[in-house]
């Protein structure tokens, strides 16, 4: 173990109380959601119940590097090579509808294929595919499944507040911090407002553009990390179409994403930060950024996107096919805390229904290549 790093053991995990309760609880009402957005949404099929629009699904390539530093070369890190991906860029939002009306907040789901060891999903051990499902914020604003019970209705619900105006928005921020009247003053969400306040401050920019954060801690061998997926200076610097300015058009996002990718290829940095501090670095409290100044982020491996043509319907129908999930990964990089604890039973009966009732084959694909295949060399 090296010096200065806190090293993992089972009992950094705080057991939340109600916590099977409130799972259910979540599950059910995410189930329910899943289950109306077939025509509630009007996207014309079952949505996820968060990062329901998809910008495009792109080809890819991490390459884990050799000659890390100690601590860092863990894992699935600590094999240099190369191996086919994938990437979903999404918005955040429940919803489907255009970028106008769904926030300034983006996700990267990043599968990575021809990993050795089983996954942490009972029901599909040996996919040999690993996942990350990032957003660009490095906190998030909930630190209970508790507290997420009364936010995750709020966030369905929200269109329905903000049609009213400011007494609406009022409302909405009220309940918000009183969990509807049903909090401890002691225990109102103030992290929590500042942190999803925080993160709507977010700018609209290019996908390409935005690094990606874990938001919540996971294992990093015999250490703990968080994980972000930062663009690569160069390519940053050659992106054409840089702002996204929603009030232009209904639709921006993917078309610029769709642009930048035909005319150049692309690549960003994966990092690793491991904690050195559990009090100022904490794996339950997941409105605090860790701070650079303790402990800074280290590029593990790159991931190099070719230049490619995602702009036909069927690379939107090949995206929505497929699942990702934090907890399709090995136990050596298991997620940390009760929130994403919370998150592999929410994701695999959301993704479940969801295919089910799209009448859509819920089978991880073997290689990048099955999905989006090559259809010339590519200068990865």
């Amino acid at each position: 173990m090296t010096p200065g790093f806190v090293p993992y053991t089972p009992d950094l995990e705080v057991a939340e109380p109600r916590f099977d309760e409130h799972l259910k609880v979540v599950i059910d009402k995410a189930e329910d959601y899943v289950a109306r957005s077939a025509t509630t949404d009007g996207s014309g099929g079952s949505v996820r119940d968060a990062h329901a629009r998809g910008y495009g699904l792109v080809r890819a390539e991490l390459e884990i590097l050799d000659g890390l530093p100690d601590g860092y070369a863990q894992g699935i890190y600590a094999t240099p090579g190369r191996h086919g991906a994938l990437i979903r860029f999404s918005n955040g939002s429940p919803h489907a509808g255009a970028d106008v009306r769904l926030g300034t907040s983006v996700g990267m789901a990043l599968k990575i294929f021809g990993i050795t060891g089983p996954t942490l999903l009972e029901d599909e051990p040996d996919t040999h595919t690993f996942d990350y499902t990032t957003i660009n914020g490095p906190v998030f604003f909930c630190n209970t499944l508790e507290h997420y019970l009364f936010f995750q209705e709020l966030f369905l619900q929200a269109s329905t507040y903000f049609a009213q105006g400011r007494p609406g928005t009022h409302r909405f921020l009220s309940d918000f911090v009183t969990g509807k009247g049903t909090f401890e003053q002691d225990d109102w969400a103030w992290d929590e407002l500042l942190a999803m306040l925080r993160l709507q401050q977010t700018p609209s920019v290019n996908a390409l553009l935005s690094s990606y954060w874990t938001m919540g801690a996971v294992r990093h061998g015999d250490c703990i990390a968080k994980v972000r997926i930062a663009p690569d200076s160069h390519c940053a610097e050659a992106v054409v179409r840089r702002e996204i300015e929603p009030g232009l058009a209904s639709e921006l996002t993917r078309p610029a994403l769709v642009a930048e990718l035909k005319e150049r290829p692309y690549a960003f940095d994966l990092q690793v930060q491991l904690c050195t501090d559990l009090d100022r670095m904490p794996v339950e409290d997941l409105t605090v950024e860790w701070p650079e100044s303790l402990s800074p982020y280290v590029t593990v491996a790159r991931l190099r996107i070719p230049q490619q043509d995602i702009s036909g319907p069927e690379n939107l129908d090949k995206m929505d096919a497929l699942s990702f999930t934090p907890w399709r990964v090995t136990a050596e990089h298991a997620p940390l805390g009760s929130l994403m604890k919370a998150r592999k039973d929410v994701y695999r009966h959301s993704s479940l229904l969801r295919h089910a009732l799209n009448h859509q084959k819920r089978v991880e694909p073997i290689s990048a290549d099955v999905v989006l295949p090559l259809t010339h060399h590519h200068n990865w």
